[in-house]
């Protein structure tokens, strides 16, 4: 019996390092193309700008961000920008998936492609079509929506009220699409046993949805949320695209990503540098605030 369980015993050990082993090319992609990078960042913040000599300057870039009106005007149009876009595709992503789940079964791969269309088109291509939408007066959402009411044309792309809501309505574009299909996906997981029981309960379609796909869908709308978040803080060939590369009058669609690309055309590495790891506690407080929201309900 003894000499049976012994090779039983080193198989088992054996098996402890297979995770392990699997693990490897992650850690490994994961060292070379997000923490070296990160700290080739941190030391890039910490020294001097230009193309001469590298010199050791500390916190010099982080203090000048403190009184830099633009970079804060900067962290404040992203903020709008991304808690725009999640609360506006959120809703009508979820409503999109709801509709085609429920509706339209053998028209659905058809409407899905046309839905991922618009994510699955590169952005700076998606950015240039988006300047026939917003150009001037002959722009197609002037000549659809804004003129046949009887309202004045609007300068998307010059007025500074309505520079950031051109990209907020180019963002929602691109990714409601591609946020219906996770969502229709996190709704295929959901077992039917569950609509089952609550028909049993009750016949209402809104309580069904309410009581058993909202909360089943929970975890799937944390992860849709965090991918928006991080969308909204790197948002750059749209923006690029529509504003030129800068922020518009006034700076009225200044992005962070903007402002740090703008740095960089003047050879100030380490100010875009700081700016660029300033977002790092930013993201990370987003990160575990959803976390946090999922594991207390």
């Amino acid at each position: 019996m003894e000499t049976r369980t012994q090779p039983e015993h080193k198989a088992s050990g054996g098996v402890g390092w297979a995770p392990f082993i699997f693990l490897f090319p992650f850690l490994l992609f994961l060292v070379l193309f997000w923490l070296t990078p990160l700290i080739s960042g941190v030391k890039m913040s910490l020294e001097s700008n230009g193309l001469g000599a590298v010199e050791f300057v500390g916190f010099e870039h982080y203090y000048a961000l403190a009184n830099d009106e633009r970079y804060f005007k900067s962290i404040r149009n992203s903020f709008i920008y991304t808690i725009a876009s999640v609360f506006l595709i959120l809703p009508l992503s979820l409503w999109l998936a709801h509709l085609l789940q429920s509706t339209f079964r053998q028209l659905r791969p058809l409407l899905t492609f046309g839905l991922l269309l618009p994510a699955l088109t590169p952005p700076a291509v998606l950015a240039t079509l988006f300047l026939m939408v917003f150009h001037g007066r002959e722009g197609l959402l002037n000549q659809l929506f804004i003129l046949p009411l009887g309202l004045n044309s609007i300068n998307w792309l010059k007025d500074p009220d309505f520079i950031l809501i051109g990209l907020v309505l180019q963002t929602v574009w691109r990714w409601t699409g591609f946020m219906t299909f996770f969502i229709m996906a996190g709704m295929e997981g959901i077992p039917k046993t569950y609509y089952e029981v609550a028909k049993l309960v009750t016949s209402s379609r809104w309580n069904h949805f309410r009581y058993v796909t909202f909360p089943q869908l929970r975890s799937v709308l944390v992860f849709v949320s965090i991918y928006l978040i991080v969308d909204g803080f790197s948002l750059f060939s749209g923006a690029f695209v529509l504003l030129g590369g800068s922020g518009g009058t006034a700076d009225a669609g200044l992005l962070t990503i903007s402002y740090i690309f703008q740095k960089t055309r003047f050879f100030e590495y380490g100010s875009a540098a700081a700016i660029s790891i300033s977002l790092l506690p930013i993201m990370l407080f987003a990160l575990f605030a959803f976390i946090f929201l999922r594991r207390r309900h």
